[in-house]
């Protein structure tokens, strides 16, 4: 039931990029039209959430400034979390990826045109250029999304954190939300293509000002984002 399921969420969800998302970056492109392209992907993301049972509770959803734009610094589990969380969080969310990504047929030109900032961490030059083009679009008003384990954790136990993020909010002096998303790892096994259906609870923390730091303060920011993530991770799922 659960590979069966899996399966049709798949084949619908890649329908619907290759279909709907082709459609929209054909009217989006020439109009310079970005939020069609974010209606069309909340309205994918639904579907696919919703095709594989997955369902979300947000909490502390009253921490994230109004007027502001944010860095939302988020544990990861499992390929749920940026969905869930490019969903929960915020309705134009930007996002710092790997930019092997962009090489997925349709998705990789959305991501492009939508603002999202690839990076590639092997080459440190390349790297930080996107860091400051992500910091540039930050001060421009787009709130973005940072995985800083950079790669999934087996366990509840935080990963080392890669700074390349955190430096992003400070050159862009923005306040940074710390973010738990718990349930992710029981939808999606590490290694396993099946989405069984849960629930995930999303924790948002208080915002953590960066306004006055430098990169002086980078290493004392890291830990302190991280203790506050770990914090929320401890409180459980709600």
């Amino acid at each position: 039931m659960i590979a069966a399921r899996s399966v049709i969420t798949y084949i619908l969800t890649g329908l619907y990029v290759l279909i709907v998302g082709s459609v929209g970056l054909l009217i989006a492109i020439p109009l310079r039209w970005k939020g069609l392209l974010y209606t069309l992907g909340h309205g994918g993301v639904a579907l696919a959430l919703g095709l594989a049972g997955i369902r979300y509770r947000v909490v502390g959803r009253e921490h994230i400034p109004t007027g502001r734009a944010v860095v939302f610094c988020a544990n990861h589990q499992s390929n749920v979390d940026p969905p869930v969380l490019f969903q929960a969080l915020h309705r134009r969310l930007h996002i710092l990826y790997k930019a092997e990504l962009r090489k997925i047929p349709v998705l990789g030109k959305v991501f492009e045109v939508g603002g999202f900032v690839p990076v590639q961490r092997e080459q440190r030059d390349a790297a930080f250029a996107s860091i400051e083009r992500a910091a540039a679009s930050i001060r421009a008003g787009n709130s973005f999304l940072i995985f800083p384990e950079g790669t999934r954790s087996k366990t509840d136990e935080l990963l080392p954190f890669k700074k390349g993020g955190l430096v992003m909010a400070l050159r862009a002096q923005a306040p940074i939300l710390p973010v738990a998303i718990m349930g992710g790892r029981e939808a999606m096994h590490k290694g396993s293509a099946l989405v069984r259906p849960v629930k995930v609870t999303v924790r948002i923390g208080e915002p953590i000002e960066t306004a006055g730091m430098s990169a002086d303060d980078r290493d004392e920011l890291i830990e302190l984002v991280r203790g506050k993530i770990r914090d929320l991770i401890r409180l459980g799922p709600a």
